[in-house]
């Protein structure tokens, strides 16, 4: 009687250590999901901007050249900002982290409705050192989600970012059209005042798996958010060097020709405003189905490293095409392989970056990946602009297919593929 009895407790606990379990996936779930609503609001209002600055710098006597620096003083404050916010974010936790970006982004707005002169719209562009919403959802999602899931889970906030594109596209020029810029602003202000609300009421103080850290005198040092040593160290880890270095070289001719495509649609492809608006749409749900419906069946069938290498494989061909292209409808055609390289892509090295990495690092790691971007919007203009003026359009995609092909060798060669899926 008494075995059948310590099997009948044995049974309850374990029903009862599974229902804890069901429940608290339901709640890391439930957050996920606010965290892709959250993300999908604040890309809206990105892309809102994106629709007023452009005007309001030519209203305000801006030339080509002069919004270009306006463009490049973005992603030096952005570059300076996403380590330090990532570290921020892995110190104080996911909450503290959205809400200050999202405060910023408050700012940012109602700095933009008063703009009324050149210094003006350099000034409303300072609070973007803390607009780092995409890296704090990253973080979010990466803390939450389980390690063999993680890529699916991150490709998701690529469709909450085509959602926003062509939601924050369509909204910002309907507003800016029929109420004018000013209340474009205040429209977006008010819209990143209702993340704040979502960020405050939902989002849990910190997603780490361990308690936070005592500030202590022993760990003041570490603890400090402008520790650079503490940031730099993060690629000590095994693989986190290759996986960046790789991050950086294969995305940057792709970088370069996403900085310089306004100019080329423009220019090149010789594009209405209204016809350009309809290709950023037609990016975005290209976008959406492929983060939406492909990456996850794709990181489910494969190993990360083997979906890498074909990122890199296709960008090459992608860059190939590029070189040879002669109008705006071939190029609908290279958009798909394009918009697959690339979203697979930056996935998958977020993925095996905050997997290579201890989890109360991840916000950190996600910081420097967002830098990349940030550098790539920094430098590229200047590249960018030197090729297109001395070489034409076709030199971004001869540069692009070089680069990864040498990327794809060098990686097969180290034997990168084995070495990761041993890891894995």
């Amino acid at each position: 009687m008494s075995r059948i009895g310590e099997t009948s407790e044995e049974k309850s606990r374990i029903t009862a250590s599974s229902q804890a379990a069901d429940l608290n996936r339901q709640k890391r779930m439930k957050i996920i999901h606010i965290t892709y609503l959250i993300t999908a609001l604040e890309i809206t209002w990105m892309f809102l901007q994106f629709s007023i600055t452009p005007y309001l710098a030519k209203r305000l006597g801006f030339d080509t050249l002069w919004f270009g620096y306006l463009q490049t003083t973005v992603g030096v404050i952005q570059l300076l900002g996403g380590p330090m916010f990532g570290r921020f974010a892995d110190l104080f936790g996911a909450r503290a982290a959205l809400s200050l970006s999202s405060v910023a982004t408050v700012v940012f707005f109602l700095l933009l409705a008063v703009a009324d002169s050149p210094a003006m719209l350099f000034i409303h562009k300072l609070p973007a050192v803390f607009m780092h919403i995409l890296p704090g959802a990253q973080m979010v999602v990466a803390d939450l989600s389980e390690p063999d899931k993680r890529a699916d889970a991150l490709s998701k906030l690529g469709l909450c970012f085509g959602v926003g594109m062509i939601a924050g596209s369509t909204l910002g020029g309907t507003l800016s059209k029929h109420y004018g810029e000013t209340f474009a602003a205040c429209f977006a202000a008010a819209g990143s005042a209702v993340s704040l609300v979502l960020v405050v009421k939902f989002i849990p103080k910190s997603t780490k798996a361990q308690a936070p850290r005592n500030n202590t005198d022993s760990d003041n040092k570490s603890r400090s958010i402008f520790n650079l040593g503490e940031i730099t160290r993060l690629m000590k880890f095994p693989g986190v060097t290759m996986t960046f270095l790789v991050k950086i070289v294969s995305g940057l001719p792709s970088g370069v020709f996403q900085v310089m495509f306004s100019v080329i649609a423009m220019n090149f492809f010789k594009l209405q405003p209204e016809q350009n608006g309809y290709l950023m749409a037609y990016f975005g749900i290209v976008q959406m189905v492929i983060q939406g419906g492909v990456i996850g069946r794709l990181t489910a069938r494969y190993s990360e490293s083997s979906l890498l290498l074909l990122s890199i494989a296709v960008a090459s061909l992608v860059g190939l095409a590029q070189a040879f292209m002669l109008n705006v409808f071939q190029f609908c055609f290279i958009v798909v392989p394009m918009m697959f390289s690339l979203s697979v892509f930056n996935v998958i090295t977020d993925s095996m970056l905050t997997k290579s990495v201890p989890s109360s690092d991840t916000g950190t790691m996600l910081g420097l990946c967002a830098s990349v971007q940030s550098l790539l919007r920094t430098i590229g203009p200047t590249i960018g602009g030197f090729l297109y003026v001395n070489y034409g359009v076709s030199s971004f995609g001869l540069i692009q297919f070089v680069v990864n092909i040498g990327v794809f060798v060098f990686l097969l060669r180290r034997g990168f593929n084995k070495e990761a899926g041993r890891k894995e």
